[in-house]
């Protein structure tokens, strides 16, 4: 653990100041494209102010022979688009990928003022955070880079699970986490093939009342546990937690739920791999109307946050504006890009 007067110095000599706190962005969805399918390019521009954050994916899903123009594809569609609010993020190869040097290298070298933040797939320990955070602060002092990249870091292994915490303090760079479900699965030894989402044998029982009756079986979330010590940990770190991929496209209610459930938990987004899941999160991860005009009553009634009042016959005090702010401040950012959720807001 770095001292902490030295926690928010540059790694590399000409490297730009570290950030003390994260940009305040819209972030409900991550929308993953294949930037080596030229017609996927094509739509860039008009995704662009539908989406909060467009990523180009160099790992999974990109074949091996395709690694190289996938890379050569996103730099192309970072330098030929103007992104405004819309963030722009790459996911690159693991760290023991062939192609890792080379994705850091060139993209930092051909689009690094333009990029917002790197993913890096299968984090197991502070350790990787470093050796990231170190290269990245060397490359943008060579190419005069005028703002620091950020990473994101995806929870995918049982040891990283185990590392939450130090991963999440582990640089100033972290921008957040997201949940892996489908490789944590398989690190973990977990008996499903699914990626994301429930799992119907898992699940509990009713009770038996002694007759003959068929008892009830309540099926349960197998990423509940994962997701709530990711969020405690992202939080206390003051970063952002995100619910990863749901694989089954064709089930948008399920879809929905799981996006719901990370919502609720404390999640700030979910990443999109079609475009159906789009308008999903939007919604879900956009504050309820109803909750933000009561939000705001309470925010009204409280204006210094201290005391207690009472609203709908309902007690409020400083716990609920805490609460209410939390609702309040998502709404008013949501706002901000999205005029159909300002009116609705009354914002």
């Amino acid at each position: 653990m770095k001292l902490p007067r030295q926690f928010f110095k540059p790694l590399a000599i000409g490297a730009p100041q570290p950030l003390t706190e994260l940009p305040v962005n819209l972030e409900r969805m991550i929308h993953f494209l294949p930037p080596h399918v030229e017609k996927m390019r094509a739509k860039v521009p008009d995704m662009i102010p539908n989406v909060d954050v467009i990523l180009g994916n160099l790992e999974d899903a990109i074949p091996a022979d395709q690694k190289e123009a996938a890379r050569a594809g996103f730099i192309e569609l970072a330098r030929d688009n103007d992104f405004g609010s819309t963030g722009l993020w790459t996911r690159i190869n693991c760290l023991n990928s062939p192609w890792i040097l080379d994705d850091i290298t060139e993209i930092v070298s051909e689009v690094g003022n333009k990029l917002d933040v790197i993913m890096l797939p299968k984090v197991e320990g502070p350790w990787d955070i470093h050796y990231l955070d170190q290269f990245l602060a060397q490359l943008e002092a060579k190419h005069e880079i005028k703002k620091p990249i950020l990473i994101h870091a995806i929870l995918e292994t049982a040891e990283g699970v185990n590392n939450v915490v130090d991963i999440a303090m582990a640089s100033p760079r972290m921008h957040g986490m997201s949940l892996g479900p489908a490789d944590l699965a398989a690190s973990r030894g977990m008996k499903t093939t699914r990626v994301g989402g429930g799992h119907p044998a898992y699940g509990v029982l009713a009770d038996n009342n002694g007759n003959d009756t068929k008892r009830d079986f309540f099926q349960q979330d197998l990423w509940h546990f994962t997701v709530a010590k990711m969020v405690d940990a992202c939080s206390a770190a003051g970063i952002k937690a995100f619910y990863g991929p749901f694989g089954d496209f064709a089930d948008l209610e399920a879809c929905e739920a799981q996006f719901r459930n990370a919502f609720l938990l404390g999640c700030a987004g979910a990443w999109s791999l079609h475009p159906s899941q789009i308008e999903i999160a939007k919604t879900v991860f956009s504050p309820d109307p109803a909750e933000v005009k009561f939000a705001l009553r309470i925010l009204e009634g409280m204006p210094d946050g201290t005391g207690a009042v009472m609203i709908d016959g309902k007690m409020q005090d400083d716990a609920t504006w805490k609460q209410a702010k939390v609702i309040a401040d998502l709404a008013r950012i949501v706002a901000e890009k999205d005029p159909d959720m300002a009116a609705k807001y009354g914002l």
